[in-house]
């Protein structure tokens, strides 16, 4: 087979852990701090809690049955693995007390199948309580925190009521890397205001972030959401990601993995949701694996290669 054109997550998780890997996704009842009046209310203008979980954890209860609801999930569709990490995904999965994130996270790693943890949290949710706690369970299995960071522009996150700023994400990705954490980080392509120009120029502070993984997303517009109406009132803010179709995505896509650090390995090209949810998506009915193999067929036909426009 021949060689990917950039770092793929699946291979590079298999160069670290010497094995095959499958995330099961996990719903642990987590809040938002941006939702509860701690930061902010309202949540991210483009958030829709439901259009990232699984069904299997919304008809589960307990973490250890989540698990074995994804276990079966995963076998009926032949998705093999050789362990399971247990992803900690919806919502801000740091947002409580020390002692009670141990009992989830402990919960999860009983489990005979699981073999490491994957948080998913937000940058200003990261405390040095957690982050020894977090390093205390990688003495022993492997654990990787995702940061959504979604945009390197503070005007931007500010428009779209995140909540926290980009100097918060350096500074929540510098302390996890010092504690001998892996880092991912998600950003989304196509936010208001933003332009090609911005997204492509955002590239190089990515890579300054010294992350070990990356999740790019389409802007997916969700119904009744803020940001859907702020679609239909101010088309004016989205002229670049009104002009997506495929094609555009993927040239976009491209520009930015020439550009991406080769240490960064990509795990994800674009966000999935179901389609009743879905208002406006620049990639409607394209599965992510055949997005996948569009961008590594178009870059190998090119002879481009992740990073080959970095200026050494």
């Amino acid at each position: 087979m021949e060689q990917l054109p950039y770092n793929d997550y699946g291979s590079a998780m298999r160069r670290k852990l010497g094995t095959r890997v499958q995330k099961l996704a996990i719903d642990a009842g987590f809040s938002c701090p941006n939702r509860d009046g701690s930061v902010g209310y309202g949540g991210c203008t483009f958030c829709l809690g439901e259009a990232f979980s699984p069904s299997y954890c919304r008809e589960a209860t307990t973490i250890t049955e989540q698990i074995e609801r994804a276990l079966r999930f995963h076998a009926a569709r032949d998705r093999r693995a050789d362990s399971y990490l247990a992803y900690f995904q919806s919502n801000t999965n740091t947002y409580a007390d020390t002692e009670h994130l141990a009992k989830l996270y402990y919960e999860a790693l009983s489990h005979p199948s699981i073999s490491g943890i994957i948080i998913s949290t937000r940058p200003d949710c990261i405390t040095s309580d957690t982050l020894q706690l977090l390093a205390d369970i990688s003495k022993r299995n492997y654990v990787a925190v995702e940061y959504g960071i979604e945009s390197v522009y503070d005007t931007t996150l500010s428009h779209v009521n995140r909540g926290h700023n980009f100097a918060q994400a350096i500074d929540a990705v510098t302390r996890t890397k010092a504690a001998g954490i892996d880092v991912g980080a998600h950003f989304i392509l196509g936010l208001p205001n933003e332009t090609k120009h911005d997204i492509l120029n955002s590239i190089h502070s990515i890579n300054a972030l010294c992350i070990d993984f990356i999740k790019f997303h389409q802007l997916q517009i969700y119904h009744s959401t803020v940001i859907d109406e702020e679609w239909r009132e101010h088309p004016e803010r989205f002229l670049f990601s009104q002009n997506f179709g495929t094609e555009e995505y993927i040239a976009l896509l491209i520009e930015i993995i020439r550009r991406l650090d080769p240490h960064i390995a990509i795990e994800r090209l674009a966000s999935q949701a179901p389609r009743h949810l879905i208002a406006h998506s620049p990639l409607s009915g394209i599965r992510p694996h055949d997005l996948r193999n569009m961008v590594t067929e178009r870059m190998l036909h090119h002879d481009y290669r992740q990073g080959d426009l970095i200026e050494r």
